[in-house]
């Protein structure tokens, strides 16, 4: 399974909204990271158009998460930033070439397909057992309680607000 990079940097993103206590323009989210501005702009509108953030205007403006870190799941991160489509597509190459299978007599997936399939299946469940809260906890426990309240206050300094 090969996710891509954008994924990594919006579930970033989604921990620590948690902890600002403003909207986090999305230039500030980029230099937490130390990642590019233009292209992390890219998976907050995606997570945007999913409705897992919210981009509130004006001078104080910036993203905020649309539900509680509980509600939203490493899963929804994912198919929002890039897509729902299964991870194997099935092309029927068994009908294909000298010893093809009719088409008539392909009426159910193969062992192949059907590997594949719970595979895939197995994954979507395993991320969506996975909150943003799960892994703010997880988050707490490697780094301590204090990592999380100091980065939603160098988030919100910018903002004028202190967390």
């Amino acid at each position: 399974m090969k996710l891509s990079g954008g994924v990594e940097w919006a579930l970033h993103c989604c921990v620590v909204l948690t902890a600002a206590t403003e909207p986090v323009p999305a230039a500030r989210l980029a230099q937490l990271h130390d990642v590019s501005p233009s292209y992390l702009a890219k998976q907050m509108q995606a997570l945007s158009r999913a409705d897992l953030v919210k981009s509130v205007q004006g001078k104080t403006g910036g993203y905020v998460l649309t539900r509680t870190a509980a509600d939203i799941s490493v899963l929804d991160v994912v198919q929002a930033v890039d897509g729902a489509s299964p991870a194997f597509t099935c092309t029927e190459i068994r009908q294909r070439g000298p010893f093809g299978t009719p088409p008539q007599d392909c009426t159910k997936p193969c062992p192949i397909a059907r590997t594949m399939s719970a595979a895939d299946a197995a994954w979507r469940a395993s991320l969506q057992a996975v909150s943003i809260a799960d892994l703010v906890g997880s988050v707490e426990l490697d780094s301590g309680p204090d990592a999380l309240p100091a980065i939603g206050g160098w988030l919100n300094a910018a903002t004028g607000s202190e967390g």
